[in-house]
C-alpha cells in the first residue's frame, strides 16, 4: 500500500519547511492588495497586484526579500494557521487547515507548476493593475465584487 501524502497525515504545524513551501499552489491570489473595513474588520480583496509579481508564472521576483521590499507583505507561517480565514477559499493552506482536500489542479497532484494558471485559478484571472501604477488612494476603487 502506498504511503499517504504528507498533507493528509500531518497538520500544518507538523510539516517540514520544504513540505510547507510545496503546499503553496502558486495562485498568487495572496499577492492581491487587500483593504480592511475599519468598523467591521472585514477584509476585501482588490484587483491590484504587487509590483514584485512575475505575471508570466505567478511567482514573486524577490521571494526571499519580499517582506523587506514590501513591508505589507505577509509571510505565512504554520504558527499563524488560526488567522488564515483571510486567505482565498481556494488557498491550499486554508483548505488543509479547514480539513478539506486540495483542488484537482494543485501542482502537488498534477506534477505541473503552472496547472493553477491553466485552471484559471490564479491571480492572472482577476488582476487589473500593479500597485506601482496607482496611488494608495485609488486602491478602494479596485475592490473585487466577488468573495475571496
Amino acid at each position: 500500500m502506498a504511503q499517504e501524502v504528507f498533507w493528509r497525515r500531518k497538520g500544518l504545524k507538523e510539516m517540514t519547511p520544504q513540505e510547507w513551501e510545496s503546499l503553496c499552489d502558486g495562485c498568487a491570489l495572496c499577492c492581491l492588495h487587500k483593504v480592511e473595513d475599519e468598523d467591521t474588520r472585514e477584509v476585501f480583496y482588490t484587483t491590484v497586484v504587487c509590483h514584485l509579481l512575475d505575471l508570466n508564472d505567478c511567482h514573486c521576483t524577490e521571494y526571499e526579500k519580499r517582506c523587506q521590499l514590501v513591508p505589507s507583505c505577509i509571510k505565512l507561517k504554520p504558527e499563524d494557521v488560526e488567522s488564515f480565514d483571510w486567505l482565498p477559499p481556494s488557498c491550499s493552506y486554508r483548505l488543509i487547515h479547514e480539513g478539506q482536500e486540495l483542488p484537482d489542479w494543485h501542482p502537488l497532484l498534477t506534477g505541473e507548476r503552472k496547472s493553477v494558471i491553466h485552471a484559471n485559478s490564479s491571480v492572472l484571472s482577476v488582476y487589473e493593475v500593479r500597485d506601482n501604477e496607482i496611488s494608495d488612494d485609488q486602491l478602494i476603487d479596485f475592490v473585487l465584487d466577488e468573495d475571496y
